[in-house]
């Protein structure tokens, strides 16, 4: 061996051997942190009955053999298959099957969220870009707002789509069809309305990416899925159209009106299209990233369009914020787009330092890291009296199967293996009481859907009632259960 091969060697070694392990451990690390972070929301009792507690019924049941029925809206009942047709749900029950706990919702969620920093890294390498920029590609993604605050907002079964969208396009693009078969199929599982997000990934990838075969597929499973879940499989288990249509009930009653009237009646779509409210979404999602954006690489956004204008078009505000989890399907293909500009030596800001600086500006900004202070602390006067409740009910319900309960929606998701569990709001007839063995209640904090009026008047109802004894009271939290 030369010298000239030697010194290329050594070269090779030392801009492969640091480099290449900081975004495995950006991965491990970032996973870590968001598993322990959920968890300290929910032992603080700041996770809820939505969506939390939703899915984590609905997972409880199937692992049970019984019909995943999620009961919080009362009479109205909620059949998963009815909802989001989040199929994905029934695989989760296995680990229940193990053990059932919340955490493991958790525990996937976050290697979810940390795992798609190895594929942003791995997809920065096929595109061309040195390790240095790749792995600042990881940092940037980790850091952008959405990804932070999705994680301690509860669990929603698209968050697990997101490394499906990066590891879909990865495997088009190195033409392996198993891998991109099993990314589709994973996205679709999570939510029926992604069907649409890998119907316009199928467009992109076919007519942009000229990845015929990948586009082909992507495009018709996603159409056929779209239509088969809307017109059929959501109407044969909810009786009804799916309830987020109400959203946008402004352009119709039906998935096929509100489609038909976005072109029939352009002019209440582009009210909606040209406000305030849009520019201020518009900004949110995209200042945080402005130093990549380039109008000749953006082709990569194309299959966020279709999230980007149902969040739009919504009528509902949390539908367009980086705190919910509605614009989780839009940022993958942001940062799709930025590698595209970065390789192509685009972005109007190329100093790697200067990216970082501005990519963590925007977390300290728009991040609720800060909701680790008075926000989730605002309740610790109750904290202990909370804890000590919900023990006497899981020790009391050893002896037979899980109650019915009525509790908090801050403390369904740790009462929720059971068939009925229900929060008190100002619709709860009193004479339905009954059907709750035990009842917890929070004068303090009554929780959402709730108030201190409702609190006070079933704690008034119960107290007179008497098939029910008072077994709890400490610092205005009560439990009662049914004799």
């Amino acid at each position: 061996m030369t010298e000239t091969d030697q010194h290329a060697e050594i070269a090779m070694k030392n801009e492969r051997s640091p480099i290449t392990h900081y975004p495995l451990l950006m991965t491990v690390g970032s996973a870590i942190l968001f598993f322990l972070l959920a968890t300290l929301r929910h032992a603080l009792f700041k996770s809820n009955a939505y969506d939390l507690g939703w899915y984590d019924q609905y997972i409880y049941l199937i692992s049970q053999g019984l019909p995943p029925i999620v009961s919080f809206r009362g009479p109205q009942t909620f059949h998963l298959l009815g909802d989001h047709v989040a199929i994905i749900c029934y695989p989760l029950a296995l680990l229940y099957k193990i053990y059932a706990t919340v955490h493991w919702l958790f525990a996937l969620q976050a290697i979810a969220l940390a795992g798609s920093c190895w594929l942003v890294w791995l997809l920065s390498r096929q595109s061309g870009l040195k390790e240095t920029d790749a792995t600042m590609m990881a940092a940037v993604y980790l850091l952008y707002p959405l990804i932070f605050n999705v994680n301690i907002y509860d669990f929603h079964p698209e968050v697990l789509a997101i490394p499906g969208m990066l590891g879909a396009v990865w495997a088009a693009r190195e033409r392996k069809y198993i891998w991109f078969c099993s990314a589709i199929a994973l996205i679709l599982s999570c939510k029926a309305v992604l069907s649409l997000t890998v119907a316009a990934m199928g467009f992109w990838l076919f007519f942009f990416e000229k990845r015929l075969r990948c586009g082909a597929i992507a495009l018709l499973s996603g159409s056929m899925w779209f239509i088969g879940t809307t017109q059929w499989i959501i109407p044969q288990f909810l009786g009804m159209e799916q309830t987020s249509v109400s959203r946008y009930g402004y352009l119709g009653d039906s998935v096929l009106e509100i489609a038909l009237n976005l072109f029939l009646k352009p002019d209440l779509v582009w009210g909606h299209i040209f406000s305030l409210a849009t520019l201020e979404y518009l900004a949110l999602l995209f200042l945080p990233v402005f130093w990549g954006l380039s109008a000749r690489h953006f082709a990569p956004f194309i299959p966020a369009l279709p999230a980007l204008l149902l969040n739009i078009l919504s009528q509902e505000y949390a539908q367009r914020n980086l705190v919910r989890h509605y614009s989780v399907p839009i940022f993958p293909f942001i940062i799709l787009a930025l590698i595209a500009a970065r390789s192509a030596n685009s972005a109007w800001i190329r100093d790697r330092r200067v990216i970082l600086a501005w990519s963590l500006c925007g977390f300290l900004v728009l991040g609720k890291y800060y909701f680790f202070g008075k926000v989730y602390l605002d309740s610790l006067d109750t904290w202990q009296a909370n804890r000590e409740a919900i023990a006497l009910i899981q020790r009391r319900g050893l002896v037979s199967k899980p109650s019915p309960v009525l509790a908090p929606s801050q403390l369904i998701p740790h009462l929720s293996h059971r068939e009925i569990i229900r929060i008190p709001s100002p619709e709860t007839p009193l004479d339905t009481l009954q059907q709750f063995k035990y009842i917890l209640l929070d004068r303090r904090h009554p929780g959402f859907a709730s108030s201190t009026e409702t609190v006070m008047g079933l704690i008034a109802a119960l107290d007179k009632n008497t098939r029910f004894e008072r077994i709890y009271q400490r610092d205005e939290v009560f439990l009662y259960q049914r004799h």
